[in-house]
């Protein structure tokens, strides 16, 4: 296996002339970048784009305020990926923001790390519904979808928020909003749902692409490869993750998420719907539907579904933006006090500039 040393020094050795911008989709890659120091290793032509790929960021704003709507409001256990309980609402001053106030304010909500924790907590307690807000991409819906199609308790539910992740890249380069000149394609994602599905990113496009994993390594071969195509002149997409990532993907999971899952189009956190991005429980299992178990009155709230006032989370997962300038990054919003979901998780962009020597421009910025 080549090591990153070698990929960068083959990286230096291309003739950069053009600027050129590479949007990195997935949010575990911005994090290895961001930990490695990849940035400032690069030569200065190449610049990378963190992308929508942070399942914590784009879920729907409204799929968060039922979760604490059923947490304050039905007697349930809620239970969820622990990155969720700190994702804000819009909601008046004074009122419970997140499933992490509701749970202070006497909630039962529970951090969770696998869909079997959900179905233990369930069976503890069969008298007592329990209510599992399922928010991600195809690699955590994926053990959602096995886990109902294995059969779950009665007294547990499914309040669900999955998304697929090459809709919104397809959405950015269909209306011409993409700002990038090649693409890294998630290797997780790959790993599960095959490498085709990014095939639409050099065809359709005519736009490099390569699939990585989440070690320096993988991530320059993967820019290597991208930049190389460039310098040749040609549109392709590579694996460079071979180790995890196979045609056709993983069968199993793929199956799961057929026969439980219907695909629809969903709304994204600031952006709007985008079609064919989202995952729907099939009828067969709309009995464990918590929106089926649970209606809830006609909203009324005047800014559902948007980012907080001044917050450009939207516009950072969109990659028109770097995460240092929104408005808040380093000011309202910090990671011990979020105001919009970018800062919350450990793939958010905002919270890895924060956490990493990024946060030091910032800081000179807002001085």
């Amino acid at each position: 296996m080549t090591d990153a040393r070698v990929w960068l020094e083959r990286i230096h050795a291309l003739d950069l002339r053009a600027p050129t911008r590479i949007m990195n989709v997935c949010g575990g890659h911005e994090r290895a970048i961001g930990m490695a120091g990849l940035r400032a290793a690069l030569p200065e032509p190449i610049e990378l784009i963190p992308g929508p790929g942070c399942p914590v960021c784009v879920c729907p704003e409204e799929a968060v305020h039922e979760a604490i709507r059923l947490a304050t409001s039905e007697p349930v256990t809620l239970v969820t990926f622990g990155d969720m309980l700190r994702v804000p609402v819009n909601v008046p001053r004074g009122d419970i923001r997140s499933l992490e106030e509701a749970r202070a304010n006497g909630a039962d909500v529970r951090p969770i790390a696998s869909p079997l924790d959900a179905v233990r907590i369930a069976r503890a307690a069969p008298d007592r519904p329990t209510v599992f807000f399922a928010a991600g991409f195809e690699t955590t819906t994926a053990p959602v979808a096995a886990m109902l199609a294995q059969g779950v308790p009665d007294n547990l539910s499914v309040l669900l928020a999955a998304r697929l992740t090459w809709p919104a890249v397809a959405m950015l380069l269909d209306t011409g909003r993409a700002r990038f000149d090649a693409l890294i394609a998630p290797g997780h994602v790959a790993t599960v749902m095959g490498p085709e599905e990014w095939d639409f990113v050099p065809q359709r496009h005519g736009i490099p692409a390569a699939i990585a994993g989440f070690t320096p390594d993988s991530l320059l071969a993967a820019i290597f490869a991208v930049l190389r195509q460039r310098a040749d002149g040609r549109c392709a997409l590579e694996n460079c993750y071979p180790e995890a990532v196979r045609p056709g993907g993983n069968p199993a999971a793929r199956r799961q998420l057929a026969t439980v899952m219907d695909v629809v189009d969903a709304p994204w956190r600031g952006i709007g719907v985008i079609p064919g991005s989202g995952f729907a429980l099939r009828q067969a299992y709309r009995g464990q539907d918590a929106e089926a178990r649970y209606p809830a009155s006609p909203g009324t709230r005047r800014h559902a579904g948007e980012n907080p006032p001044g917050c450009d989370c939207a516009s950072v997962v969109l990659g028109e933006i770097y995460p240092d300038q929104c408005r808040l990054f380093g000011r309202a919003c910090r990671p011990n006090t979020p105001i919009g979901p970018c800062m919350v998780s450990d793939e958010g962009a905002c919270r890895i500039w924060w956490s990493t020597a990024r946060r030091y421009a910032a800081h000179a910025s807002v001085a």
